[in-house]
């Protein structure tokens, strides 16, 4: 990517939209937005964005992520997950612009034994998986130069996720029940970024071709999986390793038993084939990519 390139991040203040200005910076003019700077709810305003800054590449970042309060705010979260996509796909394409957009794997119903590949059929059980795929399907009618990256349990070292929370629960209760029927792949919001720097590297680089060999869908989450209740496992030994921590005593529970407003799909475990075969590209195994978040706590730990 050449250094006069102008990149649009939006959610800059989320935990991915963190990561990606650190993996795109130096790589050309990085302007980067959040909800503080626009409504993106209202898709003037995102337009006229757009048209003022005229971005080459477009990363967002940006999405209504509170996945049970969508249950009672479905307008919102289709005016953010799915209109906000429509007009960045649209400009996009006026532009000539490459779009990169993330999705979830709650556009599944989580009813298939195997991973779930880009082909299955999607059956979102809650408001929130609806609103994700009907952005998903906005952008690929628009068409252009996009690309869609379905991932999974998200967290970092930054913002609200399922890492943090466990941080500082452990920190104050000694005993914590979490769910052991519902299987994932954890990926790291910095996986996640190095690894759409390195597909927009390789298209920019002319090493994939012209859109119609790499636009499309792709599954883009770590290797291997788990339950939540392995994850939390997992955090705590790493937490009692690298930062000292505390480690409370983990109960595993069915779903049945913390009944939360919108259902989750039972396996959220997502096929990363079609990214490897056709764009070259692998996320570590999650447990390497906890190590490596880990890491950041720590060195930032050290810091203060």
């Amino acid at each position: 990517m050449n250094r006069d390139v102008r990149v649009l991040i939006l959610g800059a203040a989320g935990q991915v939209g963190l990561e990606l200005q650190r993996s795109f910076a130096g790589r050309g003019e990085t302007i980067a937005v959040d909800r503080a700077d626009l409504n993106l709810a209202e898709p003037d305003q995102v337009r006229e964005l757009l048209r003022r800054v005229e971005p080459d590449l477009i990363l967002n970042a940006a999405a209504y992520t509170a996945v049970d309060r969508a249950e009672e705010e479905l307008d919102a979260a289709m005016a953010i997950n799915a209109a906000m996509p429509r007009v960045l796909a649209e400009e996009a394409a006026r532009l000539n612009a490459l779009l990169v957009h993330y999705s979830t794997d709650y556009v599944f119903d989580g009813r298939k034994e195997a991973p779930w590949t880009e082909e299955d059929p999607t059956g979102p059980l809650n408001a929130y998986g609806a609103s994700k795929l009907a952005g998903e399907e906005a952008i690929r009618k628009t068409g252009g130069r996009y690309l869609i990256f379905r991932t999974s349990w998200v967290y970092g070292p930054h913002g609200r996720n399922f890492l943090l929370t466990m941080l500082r629960l452990g920190r104050e209760r000694d005993r914590l029940s979490v769910v052991n029927d519902q299987y994932g792949a954890p990926t790291s919001s910095i996986a996640l970024a190095e690894a759409t720097r390195a597909v927009v590297d390789r298209i920019e680089g002319g090493s994939l071709g012209g859109p119609a060999s790499w636009a499309d869908l792709y599954h883009m989450s770590c290797a291997g999986s788990v339950t939540w209740y392995g994850f939390a496992e997992a955090i705590f030994a790493r937490s009692e390793n690298a930062l000292g921590g505390r480690r409370p005593r983990v109960e595993a529970i069915p779903s049945s038993e913390y009944p939360m407003p919108a259902k989750r799909p039972r396996n959220s475990v997502l096929s990363n084939a079609r990214l490897r075969e056709r764009l070259g590209v692998e996320l570590p195994h999650w447990e390497t990519a906890l190590d490596a978040v880990f890491a950041r706590l720590a060195h930032s730990a050290a810091l203060r």
